[in-house]
Parts: structure tokens; sequence; C-alpha cells
């Protein structure tokens, strides 16, 4: 019989499902209204090759920025609506020039996206001042693309480019954590020590692996600016599916940190595995 409650373990459920089976494009083709093959084949080669690198710099940029600035002031409920808005201003300006403005929008759009997901994370009872949450925080822009979920050829092209392994591209939940398990460890040290994020060697080649991951995500979100009828109004469309995609995966992932606090995490950990062997077949 499980520890867990009822009520926890309907939020584990659906923690399973949008952190093992995220759907990223296929929300993204249909915001945009064309099949998913159709929408893949839409991503310029001039973009593509400059996508693994621009979500590297983002990811860099938005961490310097959250350091810097997230705090642990304590909040019932995290202002989710407030950082859509926001997101979706920052995709109305980027679509009225579509995929190729994607370069200049997406560290703006990053960075709000991290202090969404920190409102999250503090919503379920996570110390913002602590370096390893603030690294949780940035975990979960890995965590909200799984190569599973991707055409085979992004992820064999994005492995190629950033020399990740494969495995880690198509890793399930609990296997990214652990695959990050080791960088995480030495940058919280990093951090601890009061180390800048410029220049670390720890910092970096974390979040070169969590780019490796994310880069498959900004892929889908270019292909969909790519498409001609989207425009600045769709720009602005496909950035709250972005968003939302990634407040539900922090959703997800702190919800499950929330209950590792409550249970440890060999108990649900084995709750996880055993819904997740449920849902997918």
């Amino acid at each position: 019989m499980s520890q867990l409650t009822a009520t926890e373990l309907v939020t584990l459920e659906n923690a399973v499902r949008q952190l093992e089976t995220p759907r990223l494009a296929s929300k993204l083709a249909d915001a945009v209204g064309i099949p998913l093959t159709t929408l893949m084949g839409r991503l310029p080669d001039s973009v593509q090759k400059h996508v693994n690198g621009a979500a590297e710099s983002a990811l860099q940029k938005a961490l310097n920025v959250a350091l810097k600035t997230l705090n642990d002031e304590p909040a019932d409920s995290p202002w989710n609506a407030t950082h859509k808005i926001a997101v979706t201003l920052t995709g109305v300006a980027g679509g009225m020039f579509g995929a190729p403005a994607l370069l200049a929008e997406l560290p703006v759009t990053t960075t709000i996206m991290l202090r969404s997901i920190a409102d999250i994370a503090r919503s379920k009872g996570e110390n913002l001042s602590d370096p390893a949450v603030r690294l949780a925080c940035l975990e979960v822009f890995a965590l909200g693309a799984n190569g599973e979920d991707a055409p085979d050829d992004l992820v064999e092209r994005a492995a190629e480019e950033t020399e990740a392994e494969e495995s880690l591209l198509r890793a399930s939940y609990f296997a990214t954590r652990a695959a990050l398990a080791q960088q995480v460890t030495v940058a919280v040290r990093s951090l601890s020590k009061g180390g800048a994020v410029e220049g670390s060697s720890a910092i970096a080649k974390l979040i070169s692996k969590l780019a490796a991951r994310f880069g498959l995500a900004v892929s889908e979100k270019a292909a969909a600016q790519a498409v001609p009828i989207v425009g600045a109004i769709g720009g602005g469309l496909v950035n709250i599916v972005f968003m939302d995609h990634f407040q539900d995966t922090a959703e997800a992932h702190f919800s499950v940190r929330k209950l590792e606090r409550l249970y440890g995490d060999a108990v649900v950990r084995e709750e996880y595995e055993r819904l997740a062997a449920a849902i997918i077949k």
C-alpha cells in the first residue's frame, strides 16, 4: 500500500504525464494549425545551426540575472499569468520577424521563464536562497525537452552538434536528473563558495548539458515561428504555449521534489516508476 495520500498520488500521476510525455512539438503544431511533420520541416538550416548556441547563451544569461535578482520572499501561489503576459509581448516582437528573430528574443524569454519557474519552486516550499534550488530551477529547461518526443533527425543533429549522447537527449525524468547530478553538485559547490558564473568551468559544463536538451525545445519553437502565417500575433501565441509547457514542467518537477522531502527519494521514485509503467505502454 502506498505511503502517499490519494491526493498526492494524483499529483504524482499528473507529474509523470507531464515529465515523461511532454508533447511540446504537438502543442506548437496545434497552435499554428499545421501537422507536426510539416512543422518540423519549416525550420531553416540557417536558424537550426545557431539553435544550440542560442539555447546555451540564453541559459547563461538567464542564470546570471536569476542569481542577482531572485529572492526568497514567501508566495502563496505563483504569478503564472503575469509571466505569460511578459513572454507574449516578447513573442509578438519576435513574431514580426519570424524564426531569425529567435536569437535576439530567446534570452529575454528564457529569463522571464526562469523567473516564473523560480516562482513556482517557491510556491512548493523551495528556498531560493539555496544555490541547489536555483540550479534545480535551471534544470527545468532540460526536463521540459525530451528527445523521445522529438523527431529522430532533430535528436541526431542535436547530438552531433552538441556532442551530447543521444541517451541523455532521450532520457526519462529520473535518468536525466541522475545524468546531471554530478555537474549539479560541482556547480552548487562553486556557487556556494561565491564563485562567479562567468568563467566557472563547473557552471559552463552544466549549462552545456542542459542546453543540449533545451535546444530541442528551442528548435521546435523556432520551427513554429518559421510558419509564414504566424506573424506578430502568432509569435505571441507560440510563446504562450512555450511558457505554458515549461510552467507545467516546473509544477511537475517541484511537486516531485516536495514529495521527496516528505517521504524520501526512494519511496517517491518507486511510486513514480510504478505510475510511469502504467502510463507509458
